[in-house]
């Protein structure tokens, strides 16, 4: 079946990165055409200082008598863009006008020097002037630009200053566009190498060792691939087991069904219901372990791990098995040292615990007594006792030695959730005073620092 396709992390990528880069770039652009403006006016007024500082030591001579002046062809040229047009006016110390050049409207004599922007003609436009008296202070020089000419060299200079960036973008985009889709090309590989993978075999990725980042992302699909082949092997051995375990009863119960159709009424008749019974029982038994063993696969794949105190639970089960455990002839205790910190998933470790308790009630004649035990210190949970197993109806022991097959398809439910734990399972360990404990030991610097 083809995964639904969703948004292209290539476009994902280079649309953030190109917000971005418009946000600089727009930046950029208003920064520079700013600066260019600026830069404009600065250098317009120093240009009309600068012409000042020349004609004011010339004198009123030096503009040729009033009037405005005319290149000798009659017409106005100007040899460069930068080339702008000057008006120049002289005054005496009365006011009077001594020489003047250039079409911009008379301006009111002021004794005031500097620039200034004054708004001239009718209508009145504003010029940017400057002005200045001779070191006898005997004229005073104006030189003027009407303040058009100065916002059109202002526009082309910043003009100039913004067009890089007017042809920055769209080259960068498509720079930045071929840049990130070579650079997604290991995550496309990664993608393809995935989606191969069997998930029926031990197939694992083969990482681009030099990118931290995907092979963080290949160890952790590996460690998938891995949880989840082991898994499946252990669910098809426990599933063969189980099913070869489960084929007997339900055989058995079938004959028994129709052997007691044509066994008449009598003692006979009630061995063939016990035994009917028995292997009815026995085949609850295994279904009930299989259900375990379905809810332990579950878990490992599905939940996640929490922490518990192991203490807690433990107390809780032995208080819930405690009246039935007496009222069956046997005694069962709680011995604990205080509280069992633990990082794992109660239900399971609930189950285990109940399967333990369940086998000692179950296997051991009345009498035994059952004891659950807790050492937080060595990360010990054991279940013990001190009665013989048994393999027949109640009441009748059978020697230690004697494991009933029944007994080991609950301890491999046990084996399955200490193994989900980073636990071992050691079962039957011989104890003293004639004892036998089936002890769950955890490794408790691992689940500490989980």
């Amino acid at each position: 079946m083809k995964a639904a396709r969703g948004p292209s992390l290539t476009r994902h990528l280079l649309a953030w990165a190109l917000a971005a880069l418009t946000l600089v770039w727009a930046t950029f652009i208003l920064f520079g055409y700013a600066t260019g403006e600026h830069e404009a006016d600065e250098l317009t007024d120093g240009h009309l200082a600068s012409v000042s500082s020349l004609l004011l030591p010339l004198g009123p001579e030096a503009l040729r008598g009033n009037g405005r002046t005319a290149p000798p062809n009659g017409r106005d040229f100007k040899a460069h863009d930068y080339q702008r047009s000057l008006t120049v006016v002289s005054w005496d110390t009365q006011g009077r006008v001594l020489a003047r050049t250039g079409d911009a409207p008379m301006p009111p004599f002021t004794p005031d020097e500097g620039f200034a922007t004054l708004a001239l003609g009718n209508p009145p436009e504003p010029w940017r002037t400057f002005a200045r008296w001779d070191p006898e202070h005997e004229h005073k020089l104006m030189v003027l630009l009407s303040e058009a000419e100065r916002d059109d060299l202002a526009t082309d200079i910043a003009g100039q200053v913004i067009e890089p960036g007017l042809w920055l973008l769209p080259v960068v985009a498509l720079v930045l566009g071929l840049a990130i889709h070579r650079g997604l090309r290991p995550l496309r590989a990664l993608a393809a190498q995935v989606h191969a993978l069997d998930t029926q075999g031990a197939q694992k990725v083969e990482a681009p060792v030099r990118f931290q980042e995907l092979a963080a992302t290949v160890d952790a699909i590996n460690r998938l691939v891995d949880r989840y082949h082991a898994a499946l092997t252990r669910e098809r051995a426990l599933a063969n087991e189980f099913a070869h375990e489960l084929r007997t009863p339900l055989a058995s119960i079938a004959l028994q069904a129709r052997g007691i159709q044509d066994t008449p009424s009598g003692p006979a008749q009630q061995q063939a219901l016990a035994r009917l019974q028995e292997d009815a029982l026995r085949a609850g038994e295994v279904l009930a372990h299989l259900l375990a063993l379905a809810r332990t696969s579950r878990a490992e794949l599905d939940e996640a791990a929490e922490t518990l105190d192991l203490d807690a639970l433990a107390r809780r089960v032995v208080s819930e098995f405690a009246p039935a455990a007496h009222a069956a002839g046997r005694e069962l205790g709680l011995s604990s040292s205080g509280p069992f910190p633990l990082s794992g998933h109660p239900v399971l470790l609930e189950l285990a615990l109940r399967n333990l308790v369940q086998n000692a009630l179950a296997h051991t004649p009345p009498g035994t007594q059952i004891e659950v035990e807790l050492d937080p210190a060595g990360g010990i949970l054991q279940v013990s006792d001190d009665g013989p197993l048994r393999t027949g109806s109640p009441g009748e022991a059978t020697p230690a030695a004697v494991q009933p097959l029944r007994l080991g398809l609950g301890h491999r439910v046990v084996e399955k959730v200490a193994a989900l734990h980073g636990a071992t399972f050691e079962p039957d360990v011989p104890l003293p005073g004639q004892r036998r404990g089936w002890r769950l030991r955890f490794n408790t610097q691992r689940e500490l620092q989980a």
